[in-house]
């Protein structure tokens, strides 16, 4: 399982990835892994500010669609437009090409509450 030591993690599965003040936000190889085949991604909370833990959008799979959650407070300022066409991304590339929104943070300090990468292991027990 992939899960890369530069990249800080919620309890929610959702990755971050910080530059700066802003951050990319997608969710986890495990998360994907678990979903299955992902069939469409909707973020309609772009250009708004969502306050961390609160609902941004949803991930939709053949059996199951799931909450996506803010790992940070800030404006969601950008969304993958390619998830559009190629939903599949999130399962084949959940760190790259798959990201789902870029947020401009108002407290890059909050970060520090995320878990590191030995933090997820732990909480998904791999």
């Amino acid at each position: 399982m992939n899960i890369p030591e530069n990249l800080k993690y919620t309890k929610d599965h959702e990755w971050v990835r910080i530059e700066g003040n802003e951050a990319y936000v997608g969710i986890t190889d495990f998360a994907q892994g678990e979903l299955g085949d992902i069939v469409y991604v909707e973020v309609e909370t772009l250009d708004e500010e969502v306050a961390a833990e609160e609902v941004f959008g949803t991930v939709e799979a053949v059996k199951t669609v799931s909450d996506l959650f803010m790992p940070l407070s800030g404006t969601i300022t950008d969304f993958n437009e390619s998830l559009a066409d190629a939903p599949e991304a999130v399962n084949e590339d959940p760190y790259g090409e798959g990201w789902m929104i870029k947020i401009a943070l108002d407290d890059p300090a909050q970060a520090e509450e995320l878990l590191d990468a030995a933090g997820y292991k732990a909480l998904i027990g791999a």
